[in-house]
């Protein structure tokens, strides 16, 4: 499988990941986990100078592992800007305009909003960079600037919480890919223990990938995608998902999704730690619900019910391909370099059905570097496929 990293600064670890194993992923949690840095910080306590975020006046944490310095300088992500427009209620198209044509004019705005609430709480969750002995410190990365009411649901814990539910599910799974944004993580599992035939779904179509054909290969497999966010993207959540077999597309169901939110009392000020019992509950919750998902995601019965759904819109012949899938990705708000791609894709699969529509959706959604992204397009499947039967 193939596998994408990219870094934020020279300083820091690699931050994200395309299609990657389970073992790197976890690596990089790891990693990430070694270098967090989660403060409750007044705004007093925040300036930007020459667009970076300085935090001045922190107290540090003294534990027995040593001291955690929170005094620094942080450089935001883009998830980091959208949290300081929203927080501060800046535009967040002209915060953008700034960073990019004006910085001083950023770091004026910026400070004259957070000198207009001195006490306004927020929590800063940070990476910190990567410094030697004796060295001060070095540049870390603002991950995102979030209410001090967050709950913290970190991609690690959750992870190994969601794997714990999965074995004890007792289905057969394996985890076929991952991927870790700024934004979030998802880790896509699937059981080929539980799969069916979809003679009427995938007759006449083609995997846009290989060629191979799925009247040889019939097969839709059951499984799901685990999803988290850190930094205020989304709740954490395990959304049932089919898998076509002939050439690896995924068919999201959203209207069945289970989530956990990250909602939660008002931290004090200052480092933000948990104690060992909050998050041991938490996260006993966690392996419960994704056991309970797990079962009844994986059940023959639910693939079976939503793949004969699936099937009765899937059969509609277009009369007018180009014209229907102009009026599904503008109904959906795809962009138009998307929606050449699914144009392609759909020919190249060979359904001239509203099924094709659906399929070639989900095929563009593999081909995409941008995970998050990705997984926007694939979710948008089933709606495409509703609006392509409607319309054509």
């Amino acid at each position: 499988m193939t596998q994408q990293f990219a870094e934020r600064a020279t300083n820091v670890a690699p931050t994200s990941a395309r299609n990657a194993e389970l073992a790197d992923l976890v690596r990089i949690l790891e990693d990430q986990n070694e270098r967090k840095m989660d403060v409750v910080v007044s705004a007093s306590a925040l300036r930007f100078r020459e667009g970076n975020v300085h935090v001045e006046g922190v107290e540090s944490l003294i534990t027995e592992d040593g001291v955690t310095d929170v005094d620094g300088i942080y450089r935001p992500t883009a998830v980091a800007d959208e949290g300081i427009a929203d927080k501060l209620r800046i535009p967040l198209a002209y915060l953008r305009r700034m960073r990019a044509e004006n910085v001083p004019l950023l770091d004026e705005n910026v400070n004259a909003w957070l000198r207009e609430e001195p006490s306004r709480k927020f929590m800063l969750r940070a990476l910190r960079g990567d410094s030697g002995p004796g060295m001060p410190p070095a540049e870390g990365v603002a991950r995102a600037l979030l209410s001090d009411s967050y709950k913290l649901m970190d991609n690690f814990d959750m992870l190994l919480a969601a794997l714990d539910g999965v074995k004890q599910s007792g289905h057969p799974t394996r985890v076929t890919g991952c991927d870790l944004t700024d934004r979030r993580m998802y880790v896509r599992v699937e059981s080929e223990a539980v799969a069916i035939q979809a003679r009427n779904l995938l007759r006449g179509y083609r995997s846009p990938f290989d060629g191979r054909s799925g009247d040889e290969l019939p097969m839709i497999s059951a499984g799901f995608v685990i999803t988290n966010s850190e930094v205020g993207s989304g709740a954490y959540t395990i959304t049932p998902r089919a898998v076509v077999q002939v050439c690896r597309n995924g068919l999201t169901e959203t209207k069945d999704v289970m989530r956990a939110v990250h909602l939660g009392g008002r931290q004090d000020e200052g480092v933000v730690s948990w104690s060992g019992q909050t998050q041991r509950k938490t996260l006993e919750l966690i392996t419960s619900k994704t056991a309970d998902a797990v079962r009844h995601f994986l059940s023959r019965e639910y693939v079976e019910a939503k793949v004969r759904q699936v099937e009765a819109a899937a059969g509609k012949a277009l009369e007018e391909p180009t014209k229907v899938i102009e009026h599904v990705t503008k109904t959906l708000s795809i962009g138009a370099e998307a929606k050449d791609m699914i144009l392609a894709h759909f020919v190249r699969g060979g359904q001239m059905t509203a099924g094709g529509v659906m399929q070639a959706v989900t095929s563009t959604a593999q081909t995409l570097t941008d995970a998050d992204q990705a997984a926007a397009l694939e979710a948008l499947a089933l709606p495409a496929l509703t609006a392509a039967a409607a319309h054509g």
